[in-house]
C-alpha cells in the first residue's frame, strides 16, 4: 500500500500538490481557527481526494471536532475514516491516530504530561503496524526554531514498548522530513513550514 502523509494544513488543503497513492493520512491541524465553516469546507476536500483510503486525525486546533465530539459520525464524511483514540484495519495494515498533544487547555486535543496523556498512549494496541499522532515523540523532529524540543516523552516511553513499523505526525512545522530507526520510520509530515507556506511536499511511504 502507498500512503500519501500530509498535516499541519491549516485551511491551505487546495494548495497541496497530492501524488498518486492508495491511502491519504492527514495527522492534524486541518483548520487554522478551528471553526465549523473551515472543518467542514476541509471535510469536502478531503472526502473528495481520488483515493482508495482516506485517514484523518485532529490536532491541536481543531476545536470543532472536540466540541462535537458525541456528533463525529454526523459531521465526519463515510468515506473518511476518522481516528481518535482508535484505529482501522486495510488490507491487512493495522492504522491506530490519537489527536492528542502535551498542553494546557488552551488548545483542543491537549493533556498534562505524565498520567493524563499516558493513558491515551496506553490504549495504542500491540499489534500497530501504523501509528498517527498530531505530536511527535520527544527528541525526534520535535525541535523549534529556539532548540525546545516539544515532543511527548510519555509516547516515546510508550513507543519503546511496541514495534511500530511507521509513525506519522506534525505539529512542529519547521522540523519535517523522515527518520529512520532500526524499528521504526517516523514522518513529520506538516505541509506548512515555519511561516505557514505550504511548501513541504506530501511524503510518501510503502507499507508491504
Amino acid at each position: 500500500m502507498k500512503i500519501i502523509c500530509i498535516s499541519d494544513t491549516h485551511n491551505k488543503h487546495e494548495e497541496l500538490l497530492l501524488p498518486e497513492g492508495d491511502c491519504l493520512v492527514h495527522a492534524g491541524d486541518f483548520t487554522d481557527s478551528g471553526t465549523k465553516k473551515e472543518t467542514r469546507n476541509f471535510l469536502e476536500w478531503f472526502s473528495s481526494t481520488p483515493y482508495v483510503h482516506k485517514i484523518l486525525i485532529a490536532g491541536n486546533h481543531d476545536f470543532y471536532l472536540q466540541k462535537k465530539a458525541h456528533k463525529i459520525d454526523q459531521i465526519i464524511p463515510s468515506t473518511i475514516h476518522y481516528l481518535e483514540d482508535s484505529g482501522v484495519t486495510l488490507d491487512t495494515i493495522n492504522f491506530w491516530g490519537s489527536p492528542y498533544t502535551p498542553g494546557d487547555n488552551t488548545w483542543a486535543f491537549t493533556k498534562d504530561r505524565g498520567r493524563p496523556i499516558s493513558q491515551h498512549w496506553n490504549k495504542i494496541p500491540e499489534n500497530t503496524n501504523v501509528l498517527i499522532t498530531h505530536s511527535p515523540p520527544f527528541g525526534i523532529m520535535d525541535e523549534l526554531d529556539n532548540k525546545t524540543m516539544i515532543g511527548c516523552k510519555n509516547l516515546t516511553e510508550r513507543l519503546s514498548e511496541l514495534n511500530i513499523s511507521y509513525h506519522i505526525f506534525g505539529h512542529v512545522h519547521n522540523d519535517y522530513g523522515l527518520v529512520k530507526t532500526e524499528k521504526t520510520i517516523y514522518i513529520n509530515s506538516s505541509s506548512l513550514d515555519g511561516s505557514y507556506r505550504p511548501i513541504n511536499r506530501p511524503i510518501a511511504i510503502t507499507h508491504r
